[in-house]
């Protein structure tokens, strides 16, 4: 019997205090949050939005946020919304680290087979076999399409690199370090080829975390 939605959120916080690895994250990220409200202006402050990426990077599109302009009560209003949505970010990246560390719920079978090493296929599959990742995926793809042809066809890139770069983020401002080097001593066409594998690589690894989680939120505890 498939779990309720209501289960599915409740089982959330519950994977993202699971194991040393999403603790940890949730340290990380807390020690961050001190380090912004501590120092504002200082660049450490883009600690917190950079460890929940790339959902964090989805206020972007909206007009509202912090230093929104208006009355105080209008900005109050946008200042929080911003930390309660960088909060939840928070919360499901570490339930996406505690799916990844977590072993399966269900009930072991009668006679355990020895693990083989898992092929690439089988490591890749959470980013495609459920539509949570193949969503991400799609959003990833268009955002790196729009690059690509402002490139390679309008001429004229512009900014249109920092969209694939908050699609597949946090990894992916890896791939911009990267880059960096490639693109003042080799061809430009290099560079951008650099880039889009790191990209895609990043995009991977964030639709397999986000597929574990979708596997982890609709599985059944054990003994249900």
């Amino acid at each position: 019997m498939p779990t309720s939605p209501s289960s599915r959120l409740r089982r959330l916080p519950v994977l993202a205090t699971d194991g040393w690895l999403a603790r940890g994250y949730l340290t990380v990220f807390a020690l961050g949050v001190l380090v912004m409200f501590l120092f504002p202006e200082s660049p450490y402050a883009m600690i917190p939005m950079l460890l929940t990426a790339p959902l964090s990077f989805l206020p972007v599109l909206f007009p509202f946020g912090p230093g929104t302009e208006g009355s105080p009560p209008v900005e109050a209003l946008a200042t929080g919304l911003w930390f309660a949505w960088t909060l939840l970010c928070a919360l499901v990246n570490a339930a996406a680290l505690g799916a990844l560390a977590r072993k399966s719920d269900r009930a072991p079978s009668a006679r355990p087979r020895p693990r083989a090493p898992r092929a690439p296929r089988a490591l890749l599959a959470p980013a495609v076999d459920n539509w949570l990742a193949r969503g991400y995926l799609t959003v990833v793809a268009v955002a790196l399409g729009f690059f690509l042809y402002a490139v390679f066809v309008s001429q004229d890139p512009g900014f249109a690199g920092i969209w694939p770069v908050m699609a597949a983020a946090p990894l992916s401002f890896l791939a911009l370090l990267v880059t960096a080097p490639v693109e003042y001593s080799s061809p430009a066409w290099l560079s951008s080829l650099v880039f889009s594998a790191g990209v895609v690589l990043s995009g991977l690894v964030n639709a397999v975390l986000i597929g574990l989680l979708a596997h982890r939120l609709r599985a059944r505890p054990a003994g249900r």
